[in-house]
């Protein structure tokens, strides 16, 4: 996405006189300074006009802007260049803000040329897998789980250094963190910062890195971790365990930790939705002359009544046997599943057999 255009940030034509960009200025500088403006887009829009003043202030910057665009500006100048310490002090003294060095530290500090600063970072997430069985997920459960995850390392505590060393001053960059490069381009000269490459952008290299971590500042350890999965819980669901994850780099706060939970297939049951469905299986004549048969629940053992002439499909419903939910509890679902026999002693035969005579006489008398 392009960037606004100087002159519309402040709110004033191209031909606008430097007293008029300065009253631009110290009007929007008022309304989003972030001591005085607390809204979370306020510090992001302080140093927009800021860099816009910054920019339109200055005769050559501004000549180099018209005729250029950003382009005639990022890169010349390195941030104290651009930031003259007059023009803003007089701003922030007239309403009472802070010197301008706080808040060049805070907003303005590395923004051109391409080097930052290294920055505190959030730490990474972690996710975990935990599988957990459908009688864990009727009654709810705890589970201590193993995470290796990233830690300050206890030795250097995140330094990277070996106790008793210290860093040295890069003689590349002279402890800047920062390399210059300049070219001439016709009637200009460009000045291109990036961050030194024999430092990483620190201004120090270590010549005696933590034997405990090799440098990095970090260790990975793995810690035992208590996890709480409520009743009822879904297959795949992710909890999220807050700052549980790897730590942060440069002092920024840890990540989370996310378990998915998975529930292992049952022997008996199939879940649908709060239901639980159970195919009871049972004999031709207790299908017909009807049964008291014992169902197997997450809880124990139900008796279930089959009234005489049930058919194979036929569907009872065992209340509140089922999985918790916050709708309420829901029910044991049995399916009836009637059996039929794969081989026949010569009596059961001789006797199917004449049941079957009987049921066609009785067709044919009807």
């Amino acid at each position: 996405m392009s960037k606004r255009d100087y002159y519309e940030i402040l709110g004033v034509p191209r031909n606008a006189t430097k007293e008029e960009i300065k009253e631009a200025f110290r009007k929007l500088a008022f309304q989003y300074h972030p001591d005085r403006n607390k809204s979370p887009d306020a510090a992001e829009k302080f140093k927009e006009i800021s860099e816009a003043y910054a920019v339109l202030s200055d005769d050559e910057k501004r000549r180099q802007y018209d005729l250029m665009g950003r382009a005639g500006i990022e890169g010349r100048y390195t941030p104290e260049d651009l930031f003259r310490r007059s023009d803003f002090e007089e701003v922030f003294r007239d309403f009472g803000f802070g010197g301008f060095e706080s808040i060049f530290e805070r907003f303005f500090k590395d923004w051109f040329g391409g080097f930052r600063a290294p920055e505190p970072s959030r730490g990474e997430d972690l996710q975990y897998e935990l599988s957990i069985t459908l009688e864990e997920v009727a009654s709810g459960t705890q589970k201590e789980i193993f995470v290796p995850r990233l830690e300050t390392c206890e030795v250097c505590r995140g330094s990277g250094i070996k106790p008793g060393s210290s860093p040295k001053t890069c003689q590349k960059c002279h402890g800047s963190g920062r390399l210059e490069f300049r070219r001439s381009t016709g009637f200009a000269q460009v000045i291109q910062v990036i961050p030194c490459d024999a430092c990483g952008g620190r201004g120090t290299i270590v010549d005696n890195p933590c034997p405990g971590c090799m440098g990095k500042g970090l260790r990975e350890r793995t810690r035992k971790i208590l996890v709480r999965v409520p009743r009822g819980i879904e297959d795949g669901t992710y909890l999220r365990l807050r700052g549980e994850g790897n730590i942060g780099s440069h002092g920024g706060p840890p990540g989370d930790l996310y378990v998915i939970v998975r529930i292992k297939p049952h022997p008996l049951f199939k879940r649908e939705g709060r239901d639980i469905v159970y195919e009871a299986p049972i004999s031709f004549p207790q299908a017909a002359l009807g049964a008291k048969i014992r169902v197997p629940t997450l809880e124990g053992y139900e008796n279930l009544k089959i009234p005489p002439g049930t058919q194979s499909g036929t569907v009872f419903r065992i209340k509140g046997k089922g999985l918790p939910s916050p709708y309420g509890r829901g029910d044991q679902i049995v399916r009836i599943h009637v059996k039929t026999p794969t081989s026949l002693s010569p009596r059961q035969r001789h006797l199917i057999e004449e049941l079957a005579k009987e049921f066609d006489a009785g067709e044919g008398e009807g």
